[in-house]
Parts: C-alpha cells; sequence; structure tokens
C-alpha cells in the first residue's frame, strides 16, 4: 500500500465550513456572476486585514499585477524593474504592456530585491537618459523584503513600488502588512496560496488617491464598459473581475487566515529544530526582529560543500509519495528573458535556485507527518 500523500501546499477549507455559508449565500440570491455582494465585501475585508487603502477583486494575481502596470502608466518602450528570483507570472506582465524588464539580483539576508542592485540599476539607466517607469518588488515565499530601503530609492528617484506580495498575505514588516507599502500591492488567492479562492487575485492601493484608482482599475476589469444604455467602450478592457462566488470562498478563507499563518510557522520551525545539527542545510532566512513572517513555503539551501543536492532529496521524497519542488528559478536565466538585462549582486538568485528546495509545507500537515519528511531528509547525514 502506497503511502499518503503529501503536498507541497493544497487548498485547506475551513473546518466551521465558513466557505459554504457565503457561497449558499450567492446561489441563494441567484447572484453567482459577474459579481455581487461577496466581491464588494471580500474587498472591504482585505482592506481591514491589510491596511489598504482599497482593493479590487480580480481573476488572478497576474491581472492584478497588469493592471497595476498599466494604472502607474507603463506603456509601449517603457522600462520596468523587476525581481529576477520569483515566479513568471511576476514579469509577464511587463511584456503584455509591450515594456521592457530589467531584472535585479537578489540578496542573501531576504532572498529578494538587491537595494544595491536597484540603486546601480537607476544609476545605469538613468544615466543612459531612460528613468524606469516602476519598480515591481516581490516578497519571496513570504519572506519581506528590505522594502523600506527599496521604497527609499524608488522615492529618491520618483519612481512608484509596486509590491508582489502574491505569497506573503499576513507577513508583517515593522509594524504594517506587506502589500501596503507601495503605491499598488498584490495578492493572489490561487490553490496553493496561504488562503485561497479556488484562483483569483487583489489589488491593493495605499496612495491618497486609491479610491479613484480602484474603481479605473474595476472598470478596465469589466472590459471598459461605459455608463450608456448600450454597449460603448472608450478604452481597451479585460475581463478581468472575480466572480461573486469565488469571492464568496475567499471571504470565508479569510476568518481563517490567523490559523493558516500559526500553523505554517510551526511547519517551518519543525523543520528549523530538526535540521539544526546539520551544517549543510540553512532555512530560509526569517527575522523576528523586524517581520513577522507568514512562511507560505518552508524552504532550505544546501552549503557549496554538501556532497547531497536538492535534486537527490526531492526524488528520496518524490519515491515515499511526497511533494517537494525547486526554488524559482531566476527569471534572467528563463529562455523566454535571456536577452533582457539583468543587474548582478554576486549570482545570489542563481545560487539560490541551484542548492534551495521548498518542502512540504500543507496546512493539514500532521506532526507525524513532518517527522516522516524530516526522517527522509535527515538520512542523507545520519
Amino acid at each position: 500500500m502506497q503511502n499518503k500523500r503529501i503536498y507541497l501546499s493544497s487548498p485547506h477549507m475551513s473546518e466551521e465550513g465558513y466557505e459554504m455559508e457565503y457561497i449558499k449565500e450567492a446561489f441563494d440570491t441567484n447572484w453567482i456572476a459577474p459579481l455581487g455582494e461577496n466581491v464588494n465585501q471580500f474587498e472591504k475585508e482585505i482592506c481591514q486585514v491589510t491596511g489598504a487603502k482599497d482593493a479590487a477583486a480580480l481573476s488572478a494575481g497576474t491581472a492584478a499585477i497588469h493592471l497595476a502596470l498599466k494604472l502607474l502608466g507603463v506603456g509601449a518602450g517603457d522600462l520596468v524593474f523587476c525581481q529576477s528570483l520569483t515566479f513568471s507570472a511576476s514579469a509577464n506582465p511587463i511584456i503584455y504592456q509591450n515594456a521592457t524588464p530589467v531584472f535585479i539580483d537578489s540578496e542573501e539576508e531576504t532572498w529578494n530585491m538587491s537595494p544595491d542592485a536597484l540603486e546601480r540599476a537607476f544609476k545605469k539607466y538613468i544615466n543612459c537618459g531612460k528613468k524606469p517607469k516602476a519598480v515591481i518588488v516581490v516578497h519571496l515565499y513570504g519572506i519581506a523584503a528590505k522594502i523600506d530601503e527599496i521604497l527609499e530609492i524608488c522615492n529618491k528617484y520618483d519612481v512608484p513600488l509596486l509590491e508582489d506580495a502574491a505569497e506573503s498575505l499576513g507577513t508583517i514588516y515593522k509594524g504594517k502588512m506587506t502589500g501596503t507599502f507601495g503605491s499598488c500591492g498584490v495578492l493572489s488567492f490561487n490553490g496553493n496560496k496561504i488562503i485561497t479562492s479556488s484562483g483569483g487575485g487583489m489589488l491593493l492601493f495605499n496612495t491618497d488617491h486609491a479610491k479613484e484608482q480602484a474603481e479605473k482599475s474595476r472598470f478596465w476589469a469589466t472590459q471598459s464598459r461605459e455608463s450608456e444604455r448600450f454597449y460603448q467602450h472608450k478604452e481597451l478592457g479585460y475581463n478581468y473581475r472575480m466572480s461573486n462566488v469565488v469571492a464568496g470562498i475567499g471571504r470565508g478563507q479569510l476568518k481563517v487566515l490567523g490559523h493558516r499563518i500559526e500553523k505554517k510557522r510551526n511547519i517551518y520551525f519543525y523543520y528549523k529544530d530538526e535540521f539544526k545539527k546539520i551544517k549543510d542545510i540553512k532555512m530560509m532566512p526569517i527575522h523576528n526582529e523586524s517581520q513577522k513572517c507568514n512562511c507560505w513555503l518552508s524552504t532550505l539551501v544546501l552549503s557549496n560543500e554538501s556532497t547531497v543536492t536538492p535534486f537527490d532529496i526531492q526524488l528520496a521524497l518524490e519515491k515515499e509519495n511526497i511533494e517537494a519542488r525547486p526554488i524559482w528559478k531566476p527569471m534572467h536565466l528563463q529562455p523566454f528573458y535571456k536577452n533582457y538585462d539583468y543587474i548582478d549582486n554576486g549570482g545570489v538568485a542563481e545560487k539560490i535556485f541551484e542548492q534551495g528546495l521548498c518542502l512540504p509545507s500543507d496546512t493539514k500537515m500532521t506532526e507525524d507527518d513532518l517527522k516522516r519528511v524530516s526522517t527522509i531528509i535527515k538520512s542523507f547525514w545520519y
């Protein structure tokens, strides 16, 4: 008999059935799609949780990044500085807008965008008379970037910052939640995220013009339909709005966000304690003095001296029906993006990719599951 499957990070509906209450309400009122009360309330509740000034519920986090770039005025021929160590969805919307990405290396303390590399990128392109239109920073695996330093650099050059907080809902950095530092922030509710609406995303607005920006984004997201009796469109629109049923799932999930964060953090610290005597293993960096990380995925890196590789561990877990995955392959190494500029910081992103592995971080894991995973990994050394 095959061992029970342990997932990397699968959907976890509330034991209380909160999601079904909102879904039932949508069915009972026949507000299935396109919009409805769940969508309106989900936007308000996200603002209450995060501290954002306004929000637009959309079909995906990718759609949120796309509309954020459009809102920030990014268009054909513009430059956008983007973190290299991330999932492709952070960068693809730059291309949607016919703009040009410049990829920025990471730094070792947070694995996220290097402020030093970002500063060098600004100097390089401003000296060439090419000021970027926006900067996209990512809070990788729930780890907050050095957002205050990055924001200071962006403000210095008067360039708006977009936070990709798709993986970091609930992470707190110096008293504020990620996604609320930059002009705009992006959340994802994909099936593998810390809470899920089965799909969907949210665009957060943090400026003094948040209300107007939210209204404009909702307008674009509903095909830019004008307020006329007939269908009239003066601008290019998109089918990006979240449905009322999906929003209902999200509202129910939001009620258990605190429990999911607590479980994710327990998983991380369990692994950290289990591997503390193995010199070759270093868990992802979270700095408790400045942040409370949501620990969406618990990840590790192996030392350069290790004779064990991340692939060795992944295969060993796979044989026991346990899911693990490599760290994101940096954008500047991707075939599609290989010809775009990259601002290096000693190859930090590449090293993390080559030596890193995402461990099972499913909130339904039991202590026996965690023991099973850690025992397999420790067997390479003991």
